[in-house]
């Protein structure tokens, strides 16, 4: 029986350390809808303060913070976003800005390092001669780090540039910076700086730092306003949230400084991917704590058997589509236990095409 789990399949799966649940046990609360939670507050205006905006709120999640920032960008009902074909906000997020917001979204191919190109994003803007039949273009969506494109990082010159693009035509930027530490992390430039020209940040607090609940969204103290009041409207006005925003600034606290380590681990995973001859990985891709790997196509193995496979070893990964699999490293993955999954998935490997010869 195998009693070793290594789980590979987000960064979301991080339990809470022992810091952060003596932190929640002692956090100073109060009702933050009706009158404001002391623990809650403090950890906004560090948030605001470290990202260089003037104001923050804390959400339930980072889908509900990328809802409610482009619904107060987008107040207007047939609103348009430009957003990346391949973004999280666009493919994983269940319509929610269509369905709930009434926001158009208007897609621009991603490009493999998770950009877009200027001039696309400059034509996919709607010409205000043709508002009696398009939508209205209001907001820009950038994603750092683009999660799909392999966790790559957006770096600060690109989104300098796209926030002059905004400001040309009059609209907002908004930054889906789930693992913005991350890319800073990554780059070695202050998350601030990453940040500067996004008019609204939505920062995820249980993916690379490790938090068990939550996410902030930053802006102005205007946009502020009117994201919580939107958050009470979706159902995240909640009360005594002290509680969660102590372990996220434990995180906030503890965590940053491991990213780097993710990332060293997450290249020592590709480089061993390498060595698998019925796999591929572009290992020069893997800039932060994200690896997607190919299966051949020559070979008999897909990625659902190839998971099925290792969850023997108490290994867990995830497909990410018809021909590859993800696998996310976070700070409670040791060396030792990438080394494990690297000699599980050979093992993995050898049984499947072992049973399928013997068919």
């Amino acid at each position: 029986m195998v009693t070793r789990t290594v789980d590979l399949r987000s960064d979301t799966v991080t339990k809470p350390t022992e810091a952060m649940r003596a932190a929640m046990a002692s956090a100073d609360v109060d009702d933050d809808v009706l009158s404001g939670d002391p623990t809650a507050q403090r950890f906004e205006e560090e948030v605001a303060r470290i990202m260089g905006k003037e104001a923050a709120v804390f959400v339930p999640s980072g889908t509900m913070g990328n809802l409610i920032s482009v619904l107060v960008h987008c107040e207007v009902r047939g609103s348009e976003v430009i957003l990346g074909d391949n973004s999280h906000i666009h493919i994983y997020e269940n319509g929610g800005i269509s369905s709930i917001g009434g926001v158009h979204p208007r897609t621009v191919k991603n490009n493999p390092d998770g950009t877009m190109d200027i001039d696309r994003i400059e034509a996919a803007i709607r010409h205000p001669d043709g508002a009696l039949y398009y939508p209205t273009t209001r907001l820009i969506c950038l994603e750092n780090t683009h999660a799909n494109c392999g966790g790559r990082c957006i770096s600060a010159e690109y989104t300098d540039r796209v926030g002059e693009l905004a400001r040309k035509h009059g609209l907002k930027l908004h930054i889906d910076g789930a693992r913005i530490f991350n890319a800073s992390a990554a780059l070695g430039v202050p998350v601030h700086r990453l940040v500067r020209a996004a008019d609204s940040v939505s920062v995820c607090l249980s993916k690379g730092l490790g938090a068990p609940v939550g996410s902030v969204i930053v802006g102005t103290k205007d946009f502020i306003t009117k994201a919580r009041r939107l958050r009470k409207t979706l159902g995240g006005g909640m009360r005594q949230i002290g509680v969660l925003c102590a372990a996220a600034y434990v995180a906030l606290q503890d965590n940053v400084v491991k990213l780097e380590d993710d990332h060293r681990k997450a290249k020592i995973f590709a480089d061993g991917l390498k060595e698998i001859k019925q796999l591929r990985v572009d290992a020069s891709s893997v800039e932060t704590n994200m690896v997607f790997f190919n299966i051949n196509e020559s070979s008999m193995i897909s990625p659902i058997s190839l998971c099925e496979a290792l969850e023997k070893f108490g290994v867990l990964a995830m497909p990410a589509s018809s021909t590859s699999v993800r696998v996310v490293i976070h700070y409670q993955i040791s060396e030792s236990d990438v080394h494990y999954a690297l000699t599980s998935i050979k093992q993995a490997i050898q049984e499947i095409l072992a049973v399928g010869t013997t068919k």
